[in-house]
């Protein structure tokens, strides 16, 4: 039996599935997301290792003797400074966060095919310029870290005493070479930035230790099951899925929202509004564009509106483009396609003919809207969106899903596996401790497919959704003006 973790932005997934792929357990623990001031976001990692155990143990149930290999996927772009043994020395700065704006001017003045070679565009959130603050504002702690991991990477330490880390986190972190595939060491020698810090590089599917004494103990399982490497939430969850070929474009919506799609070569965006990673099978990359308020800001509207989830989604019925109310959803700043961590977040044309059903609506449009900006800034990259899969768990209301094909005006295919990227490091488990020979053995063997088992199909696009839709890329840049952080 293999078992996937998931180590989410606001919560772990744990999932327990057979060599066939037949899921015999699944569990989710959530943990806060803290924001002590405006633009941060950071967590406890000893949250996640609390949260961890229980998940684990809930999915794991009677079957701990029969697990036969570990594998690990996770948020990506966060940072832990630790000690050499994983004792976190500083709160983890995550994807979310936009404290580093003060930096990011020292990545941009670098020599542009250094920033070529990096594949993304420069932004907060990334663990090198997030490492940049550190240094500055905390130098005793940034002097006596050991260690600056990925969360996934170090909850791998926490479980087996090794810090390793693997391509497809290395590549979101501003530190890495896409085209030449490695640490990019003269550019941490230009910025200043310690070489040391970083740890060795294994392939996604390499064993990469042992479980501990001290933390079999902690998740209830036998000492010694291989941990495998595993890969970046995306990465894993496009395996997970069954996707291993270019030509299919998934849509996943969480906290976040990722537009991605395999590619067989580093095709840099000239436009600099996506991103480029490496996936978790060799010799393949994954384009994407990175809504950075989806479900986060869905939640958000959720409880100021004092709704449940159910009534949200209600709103959908009717009202299309609220009557003139557009929502802008940046409540954390923006990646695709505005790459700006100062957007602020609005509600524009408000009367009093608006009620709560409104607003509502309105919020669900607009990270609509962020997600179709998306989508646009990925094909403008070469990419032809042959179909649009669907996946994670803030897509599975199909009222939601509705307004998402008509705003998208593409057919949208869902399918029914749950746990997408704790699945992928499953497999990859599996992988490499010789279960399945290669990937194409996975999908031979096992009871996953990429077959879509429902399909929304897009209404003609409602006028006032249109006009909705127009305003709403109208929007962006004058409240920019007007609305100016500091």
């Amino acid at each position: 039996m293999l078992l996937g973790i998931d180590l989410g932005t606001g919560s772990v997934k744990a999932l327990l599935i057979t060599a066939e792929g037949v899921v015999l357990g699944e569990a989710a623990r959530s943990y806060p997301v803290r924001s002590p001031q405006s633009g941060w976001a950071e967590s406890d990692p000893q949250d996640w290792w609390l949260e961890v155990a229980i998940a684990v143990q809930a999915a794991v149930g009677e079957h701990c003797q029969s697990i036969t290999a570990i594998g690990l996927s996770g948020q990506m772009h966060g940072v832990v400074l630790c000690d050499a043994v994983g004792t976190p020395l500083h709160p983890a700065i995550l994807w979310a966060d936009a404290r580093s704006t003060s930096v990011l001017e020292r990545y941009q003045n670098l020599q542009q095919d250094w920033r070529d070679r990096l594949g993304n565009p420069i932004t907060t959130g990334m663990a090198g310029v997030s490492l940049l603050w550190l240094q500055q504002h905390h130098p005793a702690i940034s002097q006596a870290a050991r260690w600056a991991l990925q969360p996934k990477d170090w909850l791998r330490l926490k479980l087996t005493g090794v810090a390793v880390t693997e391509p497809s986190d290395a590549s979101g972190t501003l530190m890495y070479d896409v085209t030449g595939d490695r640490w990019f060491t003269e550019l941490l020698h230009q910025l200043d930035l310690r070489t040391d810090w970083l740890p060795d590089i294994v392939p996604s599917s390499g064993v990469a230790g042992y479980l501990t004494d001290s933390a079999a103990a902690h998740l209830q399982l036998p000492t010694g099951i291989p941990i495998v490497a595993g890969a970046a939430d995306t990465a894993a969850g496009l395996l997970g899925s069954g996707l291993v070929q270019p030509g299919v474009v998934q849509l996943t919506i969480g906290t976040g929202a990722q537009l991605a799609t395999l590619r067989d070569r580093p095709v840099r965006d000239r436009h600099g509004n996506t991103h480029l990673f490496r996936a978790a099978l060799p010799q393949q990359w994954y384009a994407l564009a990175a809504i950075q308020n989806a479900g986060l800001a869905l939640e958000w509207v959720r409880q100021m509106l004092s709704m449940t989830w159910a009534e949200l989604y209600d709103a959908t019925t009717g009202l299309p483009g609220c009557e003139g109310l557009t929502f802008l959803p940046y409540l954390t700043g923006d990646r695709t396609p505005h790459l700006d961590p100062q957007a602020l977040g609005a509600w524009v044309g408000l009367g009093l003919h608006h009620t709560r059903a409104h607003l509502a609506r309105s919020a669900l449009e607009g990270v609509a809207f962020s997600i179709r900006q998306g989508l646009d800034a990925l094909v403008a990259t070469g990419v032809t969106v042959e179909e649009l899969r669907l996946a994670g768990g803030g897509s599975l209301n199909s009222q939601w899903r509705q307004l998402l094909a008509d705003v998208l005006q593409v057919p949208l295919h869902s399918a029914t596996l749950s746990a997408a990227s704790a699945r992928g490091a499953a497999l990859l488990a599996g992988l490499g401790t010789g279960l399945y020979a290669d990937a194409e053995s996975i999908f031979k063997h096992t009871a996953i497919h990429s077959t879509p088992t429902q399909t929304t199909y897009p209404q003609p696009l409602h006028p006032d959704l249109q006009i909705a839709w127009d305003q709403f890329c109208a929007l962006y840049l004058p409240l920019r003006q007007v609305c100016k952080k500091g």
